[in-house]
């Protein structure tokens, strides 16, 4: 668990063991809809909830937002970016089931109503479905003065989304079928994404004393700037590796890093050895210095340059790396399916460590 992250205030281990209850609940409605139309398929807790729709076909549906960002955006009074977040967050999660993600809406909590801070939120979630080829079919826009604050007076905001997409029941991907030898392709971040920024906020702001429009040495943009580049959305090159090659497991790292892949353990008893990290962006090497948090911490909190992991057969990898590049994204082989549990990590320089 990283202290760091806890300290911050987001204990991930209280987060999990609240997941585990909140799913025993939630596992119990599943008996509702058994024996009908629309029975839940799979298990509780993946990355996207599956329902049984016919014709060999399931509906994947998931919600999400974009976290303590929405902090940083109000700092720099800039909103035109975090709608991109948004719906990343939820199209990312879809297509890690195999699935095509094709609609979303969205929820917008404000503190007071600011038409100009609204259109631009609404205008980047427009551009995030158009990268992610989903079409917005509706919302809700609350106003809750007593509810919603933020980093800046009046211009308090929370913004999640429902997101839907569409799988035959024989091309879901769970992380059933890894197999010792796959190899795993890191998809390239554009930075922090969605995730890790209390953590990335209190190092920063609070500990280290900068302001979002402050500009360290080494860097061509403001730690405002740096901290709000749109989370990559991954749908358009996951899903041409689906169609064209075989795929075992689709992880998207996001809040816990690299402790995501542990969620594989209920589908296949393997371990991840990653040994082939690319270099992180310099965000997060200045969080890391700044903050003096340790190098497991970092790659248990933030994903460290790798947004998307891809699994595939070896002869498949290069294959899955020039797809990404097709679509101007960058991969890399960042390691493989190793025997064991659990995902072990090596950094040049460090020792191996687990997660």
């Amino acid at each position: 668990m990283s202290r760091r992250y806890a300290g911050a205030g987001v204990d991930v281990r209280k987060v999990r063991a609240t997941h585990s209850s909140i799913g025993r609940l939630v596992r119990e409605t599943y008996r509702f809809r058994a024996g009908r139309f629309a029975e839940v398929q799979g298990r509780f807790g993946h990355y996207a909830s599956l329902i049984n729709i016919g014709y060999g076909k399931a509906l994947a549906l998931h919600a999400d937002g974009c976290g303590t960002k929405v902090l940083v955006a109000q700092l720099m009074n800039r909103f035109d970016t975090i709608g991109i977040d948004c719906v990343a967050m939820n199209v990312n999660d879809l297509i890690c089931m195999g699935a095509e993600p094709v609609a979303l809406i969205d929820y917008l909590a404000v503190e007071r109503i600011d038409g100009k801070m609204i259109d631009e939120i609404m205008k980047g979630l427009v551009k995030g479905a158009e990268l992610a080829g989903v079409a917005i079919t509706g919302g809700e826009t609350a106003v809750m003065p007593d509810v919603i604050k933020g980093a800046v007076e009046g211009k308090g905001f929370d913004l999640a989304a429902l997101s839907v997409g569409t799988v035959d029941l024989d091309r879901i991907v769970s992380g059933d079928k890894m197999k010792v030898g796959n190899i795993v392709v890191g998809f390239e971040s554009s930075g922090v994404h969605s995730n890790g920024l209390t953590l990335a906020r209190k190092v920063l702001f609070k500990e280290a004393g900068l302001k979002v429009f402050d500009r360290p040495e080494g860097f061509d943009r403001t730690i405002g700037e740096e901290l709000l580049t749109p989370t990559r959305i991954y749908v358009k090159e996951v899903l041409e590796a689906l169609s064209n090659v075989e795929v075992h497991a689709v992880a998207h790292i996001t809040g816990g890093g690299y402790s995501k892949l542990n969620r594989f353990r209920n589908y296949a008893k393997v371990g991840f050895q990653l040994d082939a990290m690319p270099k992180p962006q310099k965000i997060f090497r200045l969080i890391q210095r700044l903050g003096k948090i340790p190098v497991k911490e970092m790659y248990q909190t933030f994903n460290m340059g790798v947004g998307m992991c891809l699994v595939t057969l070896p002869e498949f990898s290069d294959e899955v790396i020039s797809i990404a590049e097709k679509h101007g994204s960058r991969a890399f082989s960042i390691g493989k399916i190793c025997r064991g549990s659990g995902v072990r990590i090596k950094i040049a320089g460090t020792k191996t460590f687990s997660i």
